[in-house]
């Protein structure tokens, strides 16, 4: 790996992979609209829209995969999320197309499949159930990725990440938790792997209590380490036991599949 770029690169999962992807690529060019600070020595930074097409095409030149994290990472207006998610993606993979077709990992989320009843395992069959517009977009993005590779043959794999965080947060966490360093790993398998076609995976630790199941992407390799098992006690000490009916519970796309359009008043 000469270059790898990564959108994003100023958000919690950019800041993760720019200290930890650090030497696995001879140079990392990064990417966000907003300040990315000094660059170090094998490091490039590229600032800018990622909804401007020519800026886009521009950055893409001369990488050899790409990371696709940039983009609003939480619900928002259908007006925030246009330029960031759907226009900014879709220029993404654009770029990659007109230089010859760099593999993308594509960060989806579990949004994506938001409004599926907790009682029921997904696989990489399940249909896509968003719970709001963010996961909307993400489901455009794995739309896009599959047209892209039937048409042009650009190889990519969408991660629909759970709740990727130092640890679990709440109950919910327990079952969708992805370590940091099961994460990285994720990333170094996606771009090691001498083929993945378009394919989509679960970014989920290996956790006791679990919805989401990988048997179809294992010839990835990823083999998730952690679990969030070791904060059970903790996490179920400091937040109480909920109805079992509440729809934060029901569903599992948690408080997104239970809260209102985002843009009534």
């Amino acid at each position: 790996m000469e270059r790898i770029l990564i959108t994003g690169a100023a958000g919690g999962l950019g800041k993760l992979l720019r200290a930890e992807l650090k030497g696995w690529a001879k140079v990392m060019r990064i990417n966000d609209i907003a300040d990315l600070g000094e660059a170090a020595a094998d490091e490039e930074i590229v600032q800018c829209d990622l909804g401007d097409l020519d800026a886009v095409t521009a950055m893409v030149d001369g990488v050899d995969g790409i990371i696709h994290l940039g983009g609003k990472s939480i619900e928002g207006t259908f007006e925030e999320i246009l330029n960031s998610n759907l226009r900014g993606t879709y220029n993404i993979f654009e770029a990659s197309r007109r230089h010859g077709g760099k593999r993308i990992m594509f960060a989806s989320s579990n949004h994506a499949i938001g409004f599926h009843v907790r009682e029921q395992s997904l696989d990489g069959t399940s249909a896509q159930r968003p719970d709001s517009i963010y996961g909307l977009s993400k489901c455009y993005g794995e739309d896009l990725a599959r047209y892209y590779f039937d048409k042009f043959a650009v190889e990519s794999v969408s991660v629909r990440i759970g709740s990727c965080f130092p640890e679990p947060r709440d109950r919910r966490m327990l079952a969708t938790w992805l370590s940091p360093a099961d994460f990285v790993r994720l990333m170094k398998c996606i771009f090691d792997a001498d083929r993945v076609g378009v394919s989509m995976i679960y970014g989920v630790s290996n956790n006791r209590e679990t919805w989401w199941d990988n048997s179809h992407a294992a010839f990835l390799g990823w083999q998730p380490q952690d679990t969030s098992e070791i904060y059970r006690e903790k996490i179920e000490a400091a937040h109480p036991k909920p109805h079992w009916d509440d729809p934060a519970v029901r569903y599992h796309g948690g408080m997104y599949a239970k809260v209102g359009h985002f843009e009534d008043p």
